[in-house]
């Protein structure tokens, strides 16, 4: 008991040893409330599991906080929206900033999911016979925005060095081999090779030397920019 009552008063004092360390346990899309769709299940979620970090009890950390078991126990299950004067309570108690009370919920991300070969098969602009881009990712939010591409080169394609648009290409060769112009220098890449540049330089594959090729291009911009 004795023992306990001090793991309560280090967590209300901030002392070495039993402040919550927010990167111990999991928050955002792998914290348990990340499954729950209300702000009241994700916040009692992250407390629990702040509580449980610091092997305290309900009735621990309710007399660290000076409240009620009861109403502790309805703020970990999501059944009270509490005020933010008890949350102060709460996080003083568990000696963490009052935002990362609310991290589980603030911190689920989307989440883009492609199963092999099923890649959408798109035509970007410029897009020229034999280039294939399968797009591998789509849909996240945001004011930066990923393209990650899946481009085969067949045998009947042809060289082309004026793709241009707005952001940074990132280029990791897979299969075949291929000089990739960038500006006024070529590269000759092979499979592990990897190219990052500014894609507003004109750009492409110039001398396609051992065909099919496959590589996988990344283009990052952002969503405000004209491509």
């Amino acid at each position: 008991m004795a023992e306990r009552k001090a793991k309560v008063a280090d967590a209300a004092t901030g002392t070495a040893g039993a402040q919550a360390d927010p990167t111990a346990y999991h928050t955002g899309s792998g914290a348990p409330a990340a499954r729950e769709g209300t702000l009241e299940s994700a916040l009692g979620a992250q407390v629990r599991a702040l509580r449980r970090h610091l092997d305290l009890t309900v009735s621990d950390l309710a007399g660290a906080a000076s409240i009620s078991v009861g109403m502790l126990s309805k703020i970990e299950n999501g059944q009270i929206s509490p005020s933010l004067s008890t949350l102060q309570s709460i996080a003083k108690a568990l000696n963490v900033p009052i935002t990362t009370l609310f991290s589980a919920f603030e911190e689920r991300r989307d989440c883009s999911f492609v199963r092999a070969g099923q890649g959408v098969v798109i035509e970007r602009r410029g897009t020229k016979v034999g280039h294939q881009y399968e797009l591998l990712g789509h849909g996240l939010g945001g004011d930066i925005v990923i393209e990650p591409y899946l481009i085969t080169l067949s045998e009947e394609a042809v060289p082309y060095t004026e793709f241009r648009h707005a952001g940074v290409e990132f280029i990791f060769m897979l299969s075949g081999e291929v000089m990739y112009r960038h500006a006024d220098r070529a590269y000759h890449l092979r499979p592990g090779d990897s190219l990052m540049f500014d894609s507003g330089a004109a750009h492409g594959p110039e001398a396609l030397l051992v065909r099919p090729m496959s590589y996988l291009s990344v283009i990052v911009y952002a969503r405000d920019e004209r491509r």
